[in-house]
């Protein structure tokens, strides 16, 4: 009997995929544990394996499908002794991708150009737009039921409001938000004007349209961007976000950096400033696990080992691989590992548990000459740490101005978890551990 071969669902959030790559063909000979396709999913691209052994039958999505959902068949496994899919087994294949310069298909009706108002001659009288159609009155159908949205009634049963009473400026006089938002208990709907009057100006529930010129270039969202648009979006919403910013004096640290690196470079192994300062934010998350926490709505879930997520920049959107356990390795060993991550982050060669989790992030703008910015935290984790380049600059110390390398760190808090005091106590630590780096070895 032949076996379907799934979509796999390589996250908890996956709902949806992209065949990116077939590795098999029909008729080939598959083993358990034979890497069959490439699968792209909204954060990284991986291999599947083969669960069971047989003959590839059909490969029934081609390569290169997008929007393929969790669950659905993608290729036909034939067990020994048979031939060829059997009759009505088969799903109908996939449409094949679309070439990436298609033009898109004609629209079936072409809406209705935008209105475009030229800036009038110095001196001309200023253009006046048309007047827009009165609004007619809510219209009441067959059986009483007035027309109005549904965030309309809610708002109008909130504030006491006789629909009836009201005029909808909606299609048809269907009563919309606008038209509730504005109106008073008791009110008589208001006359048709004779001219209508600009409409008064009413914060828009959603973002602006945008017009698209010629010139100008659509690019498709990536299953990444969409994600990262969303969970940062999320973030700016849900998360309370306060700040605390400190210039951490960083010479020591270069100082210890070179002469560690002249003991690890004959190992083939090169510590960066960015390595230390996941060593020293895994040590002080040690020295703070109050800080080392994640807020639920019925408790606080406080992390037993410190695993240490680092933005890195794809060609495909933000990721964010994970060093775990950072504050029990030694830098040589951090080092290594970050390379190894951030190389198969670029490619999109993480495994699930690389990238999923972390208790506490790191975004590092130095190397593209940022003195300092602001960045959003990552749920469920409570903190990010933003850092800043290393410079030179003119700094008091004992009555005298001396020339320092100083590097300013902002921290991005989530109020629910951390307090200001318990976050600033966190960065004095921090500060400990940068600028006196043998700390971080003890």
């Amino acid at each position: 009997m032949s076996i379907n071969i799934l979509m796999p669902a390589l996250s908890p959030t996956m709902t949806e995929g992209k065949l990116a790559k077939w590795h098999v063909k029909v008729g080939d000979t598959v083993k358990s544990g034979q890497v069959m396709c490439e699968i792209e999913t909204d954060k990284a691209t991986m291999e599947v394996e083969a669960v069971d052994e047989g003959k590839i039958g059909q490969i029934v999505v081609p390569e290169g499908a997008e929007g393929v959902a969790v669950n659905a068949v993608i290729a036909i496994l034939l067990e020994e002794g048979e031939t060829a899919v059997p009759a009505g087994a088969a799903p109908a294949p996939a449409p094949a991708p679309k070439p990436a310069a298609a033009a898109p298909p004609p629209a079936a009706k072409p809406a209705p150009a935008a209105p475009v108002l030229l800036a009038p001659a110095p001196g001309a009288p200023a253009p006046v737009a048309p007047a827009a159609p009165a609004a007619k009155p809510a219209a009441a159908p067959a059986g009483g039921r007035i027309l109005a949205s549904p965030l309309a009634k809610r708002i109008a049963a909130e504030k006491g409001l006789d629909l009836s009473r009201i005029t909808g400026s909606g299609p048809n006089g269907r009563i919309v938000k606008a038209d509730v938002e504005f109106a008073k208990p008791g009110a008589a709907p208001a006359a048709a004007p004779i001219a209508a009057a600009a409409p008064k100006a009413v914060p828009p529930s959603v973002g602006q349209p945008v017009f698209v010129a010629p010139g100008d270039t659509r690019v498709p969202h990536t299953s990444i961007r969409k994600v990262i648009a969303r969970r940062m979006l999320e973030s700016k919403q849900t998360v309370p976000h306060f700040y605390l910013t400190v210039d951490l004096e960083i010479d020591a640290l270069l100082a210890a950096r070179q002469a560690i690196n002249a003991v690890a470079e004959k190992k083939g192994t090169k510590v960066s400033v960015n390595d230390m300062v996941i060593k020293a934010c895994a040590k002080a998350l040690r020295d703070h696990p109050e800080c080392n926490a994640s807020w639920t709505e019925d408790e606080m879930i406080q992390y037993g080992a410190v695993d240490i997520s680092v933005a890195v920049a794809t060609d495909r959107g933000l990721i964010t691989p994970i060093v775990r356990n950072a504050d029990l390795k030694g830098l040589g060993q951090i080092a290594s590992e970050m390379k190894d991550l951030a190389a198969r982050a670029k490619i999109g060669k993480l495994k699930l548990d690389e990238f999923q989790g972390g208790g506490f992030t790191i975004s590092n703008l130095g190397m593209f000459g940022i003195n300092s910015f602001s960045a959003i935290i990552n749920p469920p984790q409570a903190m990010i740490l933003a850092v800043g380049m290393g410079e030179e600059r003119a700094v008091a110390r004992k009555g005298q101005v001396v020339v320092r390398n100083m590097m300013s760190c902002t921290l991005a808090v989530d109020h629910r978890v951390v307090d200001g005091a318990m976050g600033a106590q966190y960065l004095q630590t921090l500060r400990a551990y940068i600028e006196q780096p043998a700390a971080m070895l003890v």
